[in-house]
């Protein structure tokens, strides 16, 4: 998927994106969680693929001397975000892809996604681009979908964890650490699955034919949550070097 497309899909989910965010809910809090016992010192953090700003108001709390920069390739998504805004806000909006951040080499302490790799159809320059702008032991924080999500809904699975491992380390991110855990979502039928996920602008995360499936079935979603952080500072691989071997990455199952 281009980020044309992906910028449209959220343009036009914006104004339903908060009634049906409740995985994004979920991952979120569980970032948030895990971030609590990691000490760092933030003076600018990203939340890339800020969405409609949930997750930089807890990033506010959490970090209150810092500026919160939300990065969101939708300019609708951007501006329901600044609508929430309080006026002792520091944060900056800003409309930018994630494999092109608008931001000095070095210049940025944290950076968040929650739930921004399912959109990428390839993480290897998104991870360059974090390991770039990202300060010497700067923090990489995210939450994504792995490959046992959606058995049976989804064409094609989300990518392995031990491939995300291994782009990691191989853009000059180091030290990466993940845990997963599960999340069962029961439905009352496929048309109230499709519905949530048209309203967060994922539809296309499930089989075209889902909607040919029985209307009365009562449906179970299960999903497999990851979460990661690594630390700026590593070495990036050359082409065709690799210095790690990802099965080696640690994985925590909770």
């Amino acid at each position: 998927m281009s980020p044309g497309d992906v910028q449209r899909r959220f343009d036009g989910a914006a104004g339903t994106f908060d009634s049906a965010d409740f995985v994004l809910a979920t991952t979120r809090d569980g970032l948030l969680v895990r971030l609590e016992p990691i000490t760092i010192d933030a003076r600018y953090v990203i939340d890339l693929g800020s969405a409609t700003g949930s997750a930089g108001r807890a990033l506010e709390r959490r970090f209150k001397r810092a500026h919160i920069l939300a990065v969101d390739l939708s300019q609708k998504m951007l501006q329901k975000a600044r609508s929430k805004k309080s006026w002792l806000s520091k944060t900056v909006f800003l409309q930018a892809d994630a494999a092109a951040l608008p931001f000095s080499d070095h210049s940025v302490d944290v950076v968040f996604a929650n739930q921004l790799l399912p959109w990428m159809p390839d993480c290897a320059p998104v991870f360059a681009e974090i390991s770039r702008v990202l300060r010497q032991d700067g923090l990489f924080l995210f939450a994504t979908l792995g490959p046992d999500s959606l058995r049976g809904l989804r064409h094609e699975p989300f990518a392995d964890m031990h491939d995300v491992g291994d782009a990691l380390v191989g853009a000059g991110l180091r030290d990466p650490v993940l845990d997963i855990d599960r999340l069962t979502v029961t439905y009352e039928n496929t048309g109230s699955l499709v519905d949530d996920f048209s309203a967060i602008g994922a539809r296309h995360c499930v089989r075209d034919d889902i909607e040919e499936m029985s209307l009365e079935l009562e449906l179970e979603l299960e999903l497999e949550l990851v979460y990661g952080h690594c630390w700026g500072g590593g070495h990036r691989s050359g082409e065709g070097e690799y210095r790690v071997d990802a099965g080696k990455i640690e994985i925590r199952n909770r």
